[in-house]
């Protein structure tokens, strides 16, 4: 697999790009933490009611309890206390409901915050790479394997810019047609180039030849 272009100036911008995406992520992520755990703390408010409504729910049935004790009058001096301790469940239920809505917003929003940048930078950033890691693995073992001038050329014809062809030839399909060597070679060159591989050494009719 060919990760990099054989090319300095192509090899620097994509390491640069590399460090710059994966910095990028990095940061995405952070910020989609440090947003969860900031909305997360609104979870407090909840953890407050519900151990308010347990501790309620707790002195209104121990005191229920003590009186039950009460010869004679017991039964009816604990009801009241026995029903108020039902606010206290209530009360933790509120607390426990907010925790829950609160948290679940936490991690939308820290999912969102952090998922957004990332996926505008895999598109911009991964994509690309991943193509030309694809085009230059191939075209490396096509070399490899004996692949020809004319073709190389033919696939520039395919590829390339019109603006960038015309450099080379203001006709260059005519030229490939015809079979002119030095603007063969020329597109040849130039589809190696853009796919980040330097032309190796000459040989007979084949990319190896490209100069």
């Amino acid at each position: 697999m060919k990760l990099y272009s054989d090319f300095a100036v192509q090899r620097g911008r994509q390491v640069i790009a590399d460090f710059v995406a994966l910095a990028l992520i990095a940061v995405s992520i952070f910020a989609g933490i440090t947003v969860s755990s900031a909305v997360d703390q609104f979870s407090q408010l909840g953890r407050q009611l519900q151990t308010t409504g347990v501790d309620f729910r707790t002195s209104m049935t121990d005191a229920g309890t003590r009186l039950g004790g009460v010869p004679f009058i017991g039964e009816g001096i604990s009801s009241p206390f026995t029903r108020a301790s039902s606010a206290g469940d209530t009360l933790a239920a509120v607390g426990q409901t907010q925790q829950d809505i609160v948290r679940q917003a936490a991690i939308a929003l820290g999912v969102g915050v952090a998922a957004l940048p990332i996926l505008i930078v895999l598109l911009v950033w991964l994509l690309p790479r991943l193509r030309f890691v694809s085009l230059a693995t191939r075209t490396r073992a096509q070399v490899r394997a004996g692949l020809t001038t004319d073709l190389l050329a033919l696939r520039a014809l395919s590829h390339q810019k019109v603006g960038t062809l015309t450099k080379v030839d203001p006709d260059a399909a005519a030229a490939w047609r015809r079979g002119d060597p030095v603007v063969m070679q020329r597109l040849a060159g130039l589809e190696l180039r853009s796919v980040g591989i330097r032309i190796p050494s000459p040989g007979p009719n084949t990319a190896a030849s490209v100069r």
